[in-house]
């Protein structure tokens, strides 16, 4: 297993800032997913790991060994790291089992060590029986499987993942998800995996560092950016949720009561100079009942399981409920709210 170390790290593109003086640490065996809108910087983090970009400040390092600076680097065949991109990267001109074999024959490892070595990790990405297929026989999932079990057969410490499930549907994206859990919990390499889809980065990672314009806004475990972001560019873009405004009332050490459109509302966390907040309510934490925030009915949208509903509250805000029946538009109901986070 490999720590990264990645210390006041910049990088450039003419006039764009790509990466602003980031630092954080990746350790020993963790997942880690890079999460955040497109351009904030996920993929150029992801590519100066592996090699394929030059920092134009800051430092590199794998445990104790230095990888790069701007001043000098180890290429991308010297670190030892994998990488699955989106698009694969497979030659098509190769059967499944020469794919995955690559690596060990640039190595000049012998022809029965790599059979044997091409046949387990087949087997162990779920592939047994498919060395001989050509590549375009294959879907999606069973391509980005090969992609995956060439990096496991050169046994790397490191796997750099790019926004792996990108071009898979839906239902090849779930199961992926459980092989790339199942092959983290079995290899326990350090994963680091760029993705846009929260969903996919809350499932597999114990680690979400979250990203806007070059710079890290916060990174936590998935529970921790989930229930309590940093700020409000974190709350907005994790999860689906609503932030309102508050006025404190009381101070209960590391929890106070709120004052939201005249109802008021235990929420977790604390501030301190100013009794205004902000305050994020999640769909899940919020329920109509008999009393509680008064509302009315602006928008609904089916969702198979619940209606998604949009309530305007007392003072205009707004607030997203899921509600099991649809909701009469403009029909005036009372929310009970089981948690609230107050954004710091």
């Amino acid at each position: 297993m490999t720590e990264i170390r990645i210390q006041n790290l910049t990088k450039r593109f003419g006039d764009v800032t790509a990466l602003n003086d980031i630092s954080i640490d990746f350790p020993s065996g963790s997942f880690t997913s890079l999460l955040g809108a497109s351009g904030c910087g996920k993929t150029t983090l992801l590519r100066l790991i592996a090699g394929f970009e030059v920092p134009d400040g800051g430092q590199l390092s794998f445990g104790d060994e230095f990888i790069a600076d701007a001043k000098s680097q180890k290429k991308p065949e010297e670190r030892g790291v994998g990488v699955v991109f989106q698009s694969y990267a497979l030659w098509p001109h190769m059967d499944v089992a020469a794919n995955v074999a690559y690596p060990l024959k640039t190595r000049k490892v012998g022809k029965d060590e790599i059979t044997s070595r091409v046949a387990a990790v087949l087997d162990s990405v779920g592939l047994d029986g498919y060395a001989k297929r050509g590549i375009e026989e294959l879907s999606g999932g069973q391509r980005q499987r090969v992609a995956l079990a060439r990096c496991l057969v050169a046994d790397a410490k490191i796997i750099l993942f790019d926004e792996p499930l990108a071009n898979l549907d839906m239902h090849l994206r779930a199961s992926m998800v459980e092989a790339f859990r199942d092959i983290h919990s079995r290899t326990r390499a350090t994963i680091v995996y760029v993705t846009h889809d929260q969903s996919e980065a809350l499932a597999l990672s114990d680690r979400i560092a979250v990203m806007s314009s070059g710079n890290i806004l916060q990174i936590a475990s998935p529970l921790e950016v989930y229930h309590s972001p940093s700020d409000r560019k974190v709350a907005g873009f994790i999860g689906r949720g609503t932030v309102v405004s508050g006025a404190v009332v009381r101070r209960n050490g590391s929890s106070m009561v709120v004052d939201i459109g005249g109802t008021q509302v235990t929420a977790r966390g604390h501030v301190v100079g100013t009794d205004s907040v902000h305050v994020l309510l999640r769909p899940e934490a919020i329920a109509l009942a008999d009393q509680g925030l008064d509302a009315v009915v602006r928008e609904s949208t089916y969702r198979g399981p619940v209606h998604e509903t949009w309530l305007e509250l007392a003072n205009g805000e707004r607030l997203t409920i899921d509600s099991p029946h649809l909701l009469p538009l403009g029909s005036k109901v009372h929310v009970a709210v089981s948690d609230a986070w107050i954004i710091p």
